[in-house]
């Protein structure tokens, strides 16, 4: 055994290594054309005798471009490989790094089943993606711990992410810094704020439910197609309308939508880490000024009618009321006015620039686009696929309305409907759409007491697996919301890591699962599906979040 650092390394890993060096002193003579050594060769003594310079003139004659260029790339071969197994020491991993790409080309298309071979090959397993070296915490203690320790690890996205999202987001602020600009945003997810949005919620969801039926009994004559592309857009859409209101056209949320999935494939986990055009990260560039450019746009709308006295309709207003009058205490203090404590807002922000407001307002679409349209997609499929659960959210959302369908979405009707949360959160449990979170290691993380990260490296906590935990989640791989409501699912707090947990946990969480229970109760009133199902249904397609293999074919027609 050798050390590494805080770990240790079998020395029989070193044998690639080795392997590798050796024999570049022979491919190099191989070129050369001889394999002898100096010492053996009858000419040695006499080049020896004619001074130092005839060895070394001997060697240098024998030597050239090629077989240097060689040397080099074998070297640098031995060096990635050596650097892998040093950085890999007692966790699980691959003997061997393909040399420098590593296990690339498998990662351009992910498999579930190999996500989950992983996660069952320890508790924390390692790979080498280029320059990257990333560690995967499987179980839930691991998951948490990495969650839980902020003094070594901060929330990191591929190298790209941050000319998309742009460099001075808020997202990549670590310690006081980050926690501070959270406190200003807290207050745009209160009980009260969220009931301001539900009715710009509605209208998005009546105006869909009505393109669904369009699609499927006008423009395909009643046959099903993937309805996973039309969730997509109809999320976005809500996000778009709860975060920027009505100050975005329709013709512009469109456009988002259509071109956020660009924005998605450039921030992939495994991507090229500089913009080259015409590529995936070139297209999703685009996408991101397109974004940032509409929301600045939104913000400058909003300061204005805010300043004139407003109502507020949607996050971007509530932010921006808050900054305005934040701004007006200030000059009254400035002044030397009396203000009573009363008027002092519970958080005092600065006036933030149009574009300041819209990279914030970007990174709430970047962490609900993907996320929700994932649930809402298997949401739909699962209540066709169970049609004696979607009875009971449809008994639950009529009876809290009185058997009116028609009454507006409200946060009582809401709090009071237990099945249909219920059946939200086995769905995020079930299918939750974030597998793993990428986390790196500001310093070397002792991650356990026999293994410690590498600064640099990516740590990655895993979510599925302790959402499937049989031991918490008697059955996991069943879909049972009556776990939610009569079981201990409840208690198993330290099991749901669906928005993470920490400093950095997902402020938008209670608005996500609300805005989940309003979409398929109100559709459960109004629409009849059907789920055309095929060999690829329960498949599991990995694209940032999950999704079914076959996109989810569906056929809606209007309930009576």
């Amino acid at each position: 055994m050798s050390s590494c650092g805080n770990d240790t390394i079998d020395i029989n890993n070193i044998g690639p290594f080795i392997a590798l060096f050796f024999p570049l002193c022979a491919i190099t003579m191989a070129i050369n054309g001889s394999y002898a050594s100096p010492i053996a060769d009858a000419e040695y003594p006499r080049a020896f005798e004619t001074g130092t310079g005839g060895l070394l003139a001997q060697l240098y004659n024998g030597l050239n471009g090629y077989s240097l260029v060689l040397t080099f790339v074998l070297l640098l071969v031995a060096y990635d490989q050596f650097k892998y197994v040093w950085n890999k020491g007692s966790i699980v991993g691959p003997t061997w790094k393909m040399p420098f790409i590593g296990p690339f080309l498998s990662s351009v298309n992910p498999k579930m089943d190999e996500y989950k071979a992983k996660w069952a090959s320890g508790e924390l397993s390692c790979v080498s993606v280029f320059h990257k070296f990333v560690i995967i915490a499987s179980s839930r203690d691991m998951a948490r711990k990495v969650f839980n320790s902020p003094s070594f690890v901060k929330p990191c996205v591929v190298d790209v992410a941050y000319k998309l999202l742009r460099p001075s987001n808020w997202v990549f602020l670590d310690g006081r810094a980050h926690v501070d600009y959270r406190k200003g945003l807290n207050g745009l997810f209160t009980r009260q704020a969220l009931e301001t949005y539900l009715p710009g919620q509605e209208e998005v969801y009546e105006k869909y439910f009505a393109k669904f039926l369009d699609i499927s009994q006008n423009q395909n004559d009643g046959n099903p197609v993937p309805y996973m592309p039309v969730f997509r857009e109809l999320m976005c859409a809500v996000s778009c309308r709860t975060f920027v209101g009505h100050y975005m056209s329709d013709a512009a949320v469109k456009k988002i939508a259509d071109d956020y999935y660009k924005i998605t494939a450039a921030l992939e986990l495994v991507n090229f880490p500089i913009i080259i055009p015409f590529t995936r990260t070139w297209y999703g560039k685009k996408a991101a000024d397109m974004v940032l450019n509409e929301f600045s746009i939104c913000a400058a709308k909003s300061k204005a009618r805010m300043a004139a006295g407003g109502d507020i309709t949607c996050i971007m207003d509530g932010w921006i009321k808050s900054m305005l009058e934040s701004e007006k205490y200030r000059q009254k203090i400035a002044k030397g006015i009396a203000v009573d404590d009363s008027e002092k807002p519970a958080m005092l922000l600065r006036v933030f620039s149009d574009f300041e407001i819209a990279m914030t307002v970007f990174t709430f679409l970047f962490a609900s686009q993907d996320a929700t349209s994932s649930a809402s997609t298997w949401l739909f499929q699962i209540m066709a696929d169970r049609p004696e659960i979607l009875d009971r959210v449809r008994e639950e959302n009529l009876a809290v309305r009185d058997g009116d369908r028609d009454q507006k979405f409200s946060m009582n009707i809401l709090e009071r409907m237990p099945y249909t949360r219920a059946v939200v959160k086995e769905t995020l449990r079930y299918r939750p759409p974030v597998i793993m979170v990428p986390y790196v290691a500001k310093k070397s993380f002792p991650v356990t007491d026999s293994y410690t990260a590498p600064k640099g490296s990516m740590v990655i906590p895993s979510v599925w697996p302790a959402l499937h935990d049989p031991e918490v989640y008697p059955q996991p791989d069943s879909f049972d919301p009556e776990r939610w409501i009569s079981g201990d699912a409840e208690k198993a707090v330290k099991n749901w890591l669906v928005f993470g947990t920490g400093p950095h946990y997902c402020l938008g969480q209670t608005y996500a699962q609300l805005n989940l229970m309003a979409m398929i109760g109100k559709a459960s009133m109004h629409l009849d599906w059907e789920h055309h199902v095929t060999p690829l249904s329960e498949d599991i397609k990995v694209f940032a979040t999950i999704f079914p293999m076959d996109d989810c074919p569906l056929v809606f027609s209007k309930r009576d």
